[in-house]
Order: C-alpha cells, then sequence, then structure tokens
C-alpha cells in the first residue's frame, strides 16, 4: 500500500548537519578530543603510577571520612578482591574513564543548571533536551561520536556524558529552586547581588540535592563502559565484552564484580559527601 504523506528524508537531513559539522568545525572536535584524551591519560597515569596500596589506602581513608566504619572496610576487602583476581590496571583505566565524565559532567551541568533556575526559559529550552538524552538508546550517542572522533576512548567518553549529564543539570537546577524564597530576600535586603547569593546562600543549600546529581552522573557514567568497550574504549568494559563475545562466563562474572566493587565504593562516597556538606 503506498503511503498517503512521501517519507521525510530525515536521515538524509541529519547526515547533512554532520557533514557540515564535521567541514567546518573539525578543528574544534581535536581540539576536544585533545583535552578530553589528555585528561583520560592523566588520570590512568595517576592511578596506574601510584603503587596498589597507597591507592588502597587513599580509597579506604577516603570512604571512611565520607561514610562509615563498615563502608570503609568494604573498600578494602573489594579492592584486594579486585587485585587478587588480576583486574586492577583495568579497573584503574574504567575509573579513569568515569572520572573524565563525571568531571566533564560538573563542569557543564552545574552552570548550566544555575542557568536553568535563574531564567524559566531556559529551562523550557533545555528541559527536553535532557528528555531526549535520557531517553535515547545509549547505542545510538555512539554512531556520531565515532564519526567525529574515531574509534578509543574519546568517543566513549563523549557518549558517557552525554548519557550522564541530565541527571546534575536537572538537580542543580531543583534545588537551587527550592532554597527558600525568605532567604533569598533576606539576601537581597543586605543588598547581594546575584553572586553573592548565589555563591553564599543558594549553592550551600542546594549542595545535597546537587551532590546526588553528580551522583547519579557517575553511575550513569560507570554504567557505560561496556557499550563503550564496543568503540575501542578499554578497561573493564572491555573485560565483560570480551567474555560475552567468548561465552565465557567466569571471566565475565569477575569483570562484571570488579565493576559492581567500584560502582558501590563511588556511589557511597559521593553520597556520604553530599550528606557531609549538608551537616
Amino acid at each position: 500500500m503506498s503511503q498517503w504523506v512521501p517519507k521525510l528524508p530525515l536521515n538524509e537531513w541529519v547526515e547533512v548537519v554532520v557533514d557540515v559539522m564535521d567541514a567546518r568545525l573539525g578543528f574544534l572536535f581535536d581540539l576536544i578530543s585533545a583535552g578530553i584524551g589528555g585528561t583520560v591519560s592523566l588520570f590512568h597515569l595517576i592511578l596506574t603510577g601510584l603503587p596498589f596500596w597507597v591507592l588502597l589506602i587513599v580509597f579506604t581513608f577516603l570512604a571512611y571520612k565520607t561514610s562509615r566504619l563498615s563502608i570503609a572496610l568494604f573498600t578494602f576487602i573489594g579492592l584486594l578482591l579486585i587485585q587478587n583476581l588480576g583486574y586492577w590496571n583495568n579497573s584503574m583505566e574504567t575509573l579513569a574513564l568515569v572520572l573524565t565524565a563525571g568531571l566533564i559532567s560538573i563542569i557543564i551541568g552545574i552552570p548550566v543548571g544555575i542557568w536553568c533556575a535563574k531564567k524559566d526559559s531556559v529551562q523550557n529550552v533545555i528541559t527536553p533536551l535532557l528528555d531526549f538524552m535520557q531517553t535515547m538508546p545509549a547505542f545510538v550517542y555512539l554512531i556520531p561520536a565515532i564519526f567525529f572522533f574515531g574509534l578509543g576512548q574519546v568517543p566513549g567518553v563523549i557518549a558517557s556524558v552525554i548519557f550522564a549529564m541530565p541527571p546534575t543539570i536537572r538537580l542543580t537546577n531543583l534545588g537551587i529552586r527550592q532554597v527558600p524564597a525568605d532567604l533569598i530576600e533576606a539576601a537581597d535586603s543586605f543588598g547581594s547581588t546575584y553572586f553573592q547569593k548565589l555563591r553564599k546562600v543558594q549553592l550551600p543549600i542546594a549542595k545535597t540535592t546537587i551532590m546526588a546529581g553528580i551522583n547519579q552522573s557517575i553511575m550513569l557514567a560507570l554504567s557505560m563502559v561496556v557499550i563503550a568497550s564496543m568503540i575501542g574504549a578499554k578497561g573493564l568494559g572491555a573485560d565483560v565484552y570480551r567474555a560475552v563475545t567468548q561465552i565465557n562466563i567466569g571471566a565475565g562474572f569477575e569483570a562484571g564484580l570488579a565493576i559492581v566493587i567500584i560502582a558501590i565504593l563511588l556511589d557511597r562516597i559521593t553520597q556520604g559527601v553530599g550528606k557531609r556538606k549538608k551537616a
């Protein structure tokens, strides 16, 4: 049966836009690629350059200071298990990718969230974009990432940032909007500027909510490690992907367990930072 309405050439339009961007903004993509690649390499150099026992003490101490003794004990035993299973270096590669994606999400997400809280018109424009970013299948992000940045860690980080950034923006916006109006009026009565109110009133009160957004962004970035391994990102995701393709259940379980340990560690530390700041 013939269609009453001709099919829109949406795929052709998208390809035209992508080709134009690649032709005119290639230098910008090269700059972004260099910046992200350098950041990942820096984190990886730090995490793999230090002895295992030093990082074990550092992570255990962070878990103890930001959470409680049981979490510190879990961190100590969990990291020892990762080392014993032989996944330490790959775990540090994964952590470098997650920290880079999380850092970019924070640097971009918090200012955008503040902007949304300041102007309703901006929120009305950004909110549909965030809905699109969160509902689009993660695999789709890999296509333009590969086209603009090639294979490797950089497109994996780009896809992770797009997938993970919305919670930081949303909860930063929500946290600032939930600041009591009487506190804002009191700050206005003392002649505070917008940035003084933001720095001394709104952000301190909204810290817990903002940290919840950062926590979610880091968890979402970590959930992308397996998908990013399909385009050349190294780390535990590559181990899981290799185990799947080889139907190696034992190796897949070990690599998955290492990811779970890192996820719990990052989750508890970021949650603890938010609760501690609130106090």
